[in-house]
């Protein structure tokens, strides 16, 4: 009986997440176009923090004694954000994303990773490696800040639609929609691992696949509401947004509150989420993630998924 319960509210939660998502994207857009400031900004702050409220409650909640649970939903969910969330919205819709995203946002994903792999090189991530990461979380703030503020200058001449009924309706989309998809997160994930343990798996195997499948699915769901509405921008800004602070912020968050010890074989995990985000740099080169390279990620998650159980 337990376990049809579990599944119903697992199901519940992947409505929440629906509906979060779309009410999340909507907010965003109509905070873009208020405030004068590109798609791709919005999907890489208001979209990815709130995208990624799930992993930084599971992880939150994982401090200290389950810390492994924290390493693998970390690297599990960047893992999931482009193979699952950009080979499914690829497949469904081919991505057409700015050119500037290759020469910036991408290459600053690609180094917050090496990052996390050089401070773990002494086996742990300790307390001041959490304030470190932390540190880069405010300078990677300041810089898309920074930028949002450069683009408002340049669109100056342009007016913002609506008043100030406009502004209070997105506000209150996007904090629905934030809501929606942690309550909805939340149950998704708490009763798929309810789920998994029916099924035997191990602490380290439910936090690298299904966690991170479940807190990932926020990003599936706004990303492919996105691009299905023609916000690319937004669809990519958030996966590379969120892949980021799932390191900066969360993993910060994380190691600050109590560390987290480092084994020997997730180094190979960690050499898999480099070359996925090397995928996606070499699919963007075209300016198109067309739907053959969403095939190509899609089929290599699901191969990652395979070996990780067997392994």
């Amino acid at each position: 009986m337990d376990v049809v319960i579990s599944a119903v509210l697992t199901v519940v939660g992947l409505v929440m997440l629906c509906f979060g998502g779309n009410w999340l994207v909507s907010g965003g857009v109509a905070i873009a176009r208020k405030f004068r400031i590109s798609n791709l900004v919005i999907g890489m702050t208001i979209v990815a923090y709130g995208t990624s409220t799930p992993e930084l409650a599971a992880s939150i909640a994982a401090a200290g004694e389950h810390s492994t649970i924290i390493l693998g939903n970390i690297i599990g969910s960047n893992i999931a954000n482009v193979g699952m969330v950009i080979g499914v919205a690829a497949i469904l819709v081919p991505v057409a994303i700015h050119k500037s995203v290759l020469r910036k946002e991408i290459p600053i994903m690609l180094g917050v990773s090496v990052l996390l792999i050089l401070i773990s090189i002494d086996g742990e991530l300790s307390n001041y490696d959490g304030i470190l990461l932390l540190v880069g979380l405010g300078v990677f703030g300041y810089y898309t800040f920074r930028d949002a503020i450069k683009q408002r200058q340049e669109n100056k001449d342009d007016i913002p639609e609506g008043g100030n009924n406009v502004y209070l309706k997105s506000i209150g989309l996007i904090g629905l929609g934030i809501g929606l998809l942690y309550i909805g997160a939340i149950l998704t994930v708490d009763n798929a691992v309810i789920l998994a343990k029916e099924f035997g798996l191990s602490e380290k195997i439910i936090g690298l696949t299904v966690i991170a499948i479940g807190t990932s699915l926020p990003e599936l769901i706004t990303s492919i509401i996105a691009i299905r509405k023609g916000h690319g921008d937004i669809g990519v800004g958030n996966i590379i947004g969120s892949n980021i602070y799932n390191i900066l912020m969360i993993m910060g968050v994380g190691a600050a509150l109590g560390g987290v010890m480092i084994s020997a074989d997730v180094y190979v995990d960690y050499a898999i989420m480099i070359m996925f985000s090397l995928a996606l740099l070499i699919g963007l080169k075209t300016g198109v993630i067309n739907r053959v390279m969403g095939v190509c990620l899609a089929i290599g998650y699901v191969a990652y998924l395979v070996v990780t159980f067997f392994k």
